[in-house]
């Protein structure tokens, strides 16, 4: 009897200890395992850094886009990319707007015609004269610059239309906001041609290489009044503050790139999203070759008519102008050799719209001013 009673006591006991065991193995499956939380915490901190970077892309986008008409109309002119625009060279138009905000008409004080061949890691520059005398899209004449009053895409076809490419985008400069470029990349250095004197400017500069500040690159590149070849000669400059900015960015590092980006949002306004210049930029530096930039102007001379100055255009240096840049050649030797698809190519360097006189060799001659003026 006793025996049975221990016996029972002993089979409570161990039912008792399964039950508990049960619970007990209950609980424990119940427990995350660290390495899942671990796991768990870094999709988080993911999806919160993905949510970040949307966040801070969206914001550089709104920050470079035009306006909703412009975009619209941009699209309509600026030629569809390449497949792979790493692989084709293409071109951007890059305009520095001289808006005073003070009611009056904005032209686009600087035009440059940009080439950016990826690949070779080159980069040509070629500043169209503003006052460049042109047939408007009604037939008026005009200077070239005032195609910016009826928008980006109005300039795009002038441009197009006189330099005879398809440009692939658009890049607006606010002018002022060169100041604040220039001051966030730590300084610009140039080499200065000639003693400059205060002039419009409103800054006198010693000739030789040097460090500008974001003021001093300003005024240099606002300066036509002191300058040899005057606006022939800010153009030049304009050209030198450009390749200067370039070689700047592309001398930061790979991480310093979007902090650069971002802060070059606040002063321009483009077709281009912030990843596609991120990515321009690595991949030129990426690319294993040093940049190669080359920097010219359409070849030109002043000429005054009916009391109003304007620039007109010499047509046959500007085809060879236009066939070398296409090639990726330097511009500005007329003794290289030109790839005979570039010769073919009437198109190129046509100036279809211009309208200055087409026999010019006199008046070019006998003009005071040419585009060789300016050292």
């Amino acid at each position: 009897m006793q025996d049975s009673e221990t016996n029972e006591s002993r089979m409570q006991e161990q039912d008792s200890h399964t039950a508990s065991r049960k619970e007990g193995g209950t609980a424990r499956s119940k427990r995350v395992p660290r390495a899942v939380k671990i796991s768990v915490a870094l999709l988080l901190v993911l999806i919160a850094a993905g949510a970040v970077a949307w966040a801070w892309i969206s914001s550089l986008e709104a920050e470079m886009s035009l306006g909703v008409e412009e975009r619209s109309e941009l699209e309509d002119v600026l030629v569809e990319p390449a497949q792979s625009e790493q692989q084709e060279a293409f071109y951007t138009l890059i305009i520095g707007s001289d808006s005073r905000g003070d009611g009056a008409a904005s032209r686009s004080d600087t035009i440059i015609l940009a080439r950016v061949d990826i690949a070779a890691a080159r980069i040509t520059l070629v500043s169209i004269p503003r006052d460049t005398m042109v047939y408007g899209e009604d037939g008026s004449l005009e200077k070239i610059n005032a195609a910016y009053n009826d928008g980006p895409a109005s300039t795009v076809r002038a441009v197009s239309e006189f330099a005879g490419v398809d440009i692939a985008h658009y890049i607006e400069v606010d002018f002022r906001g060169l100041e604040q470029i220039v001051d966030a990349l730590g300084g610009v250095r140039v080499t200065i041609p000639e003693d400059i004197s205060a002039g419009n400017g409103g800054m006198a500069f010693s000739a030789g290489e040097q460090v500008l500040t974001g003021e001093q690159a300003f005024a240099y590149a606002r300066e036509r009044y002191t300058v040899s070849g005057g606006d022939f000669g800010r153009a030049r400059a304009q050209r030198q503050i450009a390749e200067a900015i370039i070689s700047q960015v592309l001398a930061s590092g790979p991480t310093e790139i979007p902090g650069i980006v971002s802060m070059l949002a606040q002063s321009i306004g483009t077709d281009l999203a912030p990843a596609d210049i991120i990515s321009y930029a690595l991949s030129l530096q990426g690319s294993g070759q040093p940049l190669t930039t080359y920097s010219t102007v359409a070849p030109s001379y002043a000429l005054n008519q009916d009391g109003v100055s304007y620039v007109a255009t010499m047509y046959d240096e500007w085809r060879a102008v236009m066939q070398r840049v296409d090639a990726g050649l330097d511009p500005s030797d007329a003794s290289v050799a030109v790839p005979a698809e570039q010769i073919a190519n009437e198109r190129l360097g046509s100036a279809a719209n211009a309208a200055g006189p087409r026999d010019y060799a006199g008046l070019a001659a006998g003009s005071g001013l040419t585009t060789a003026d300016a050292r």
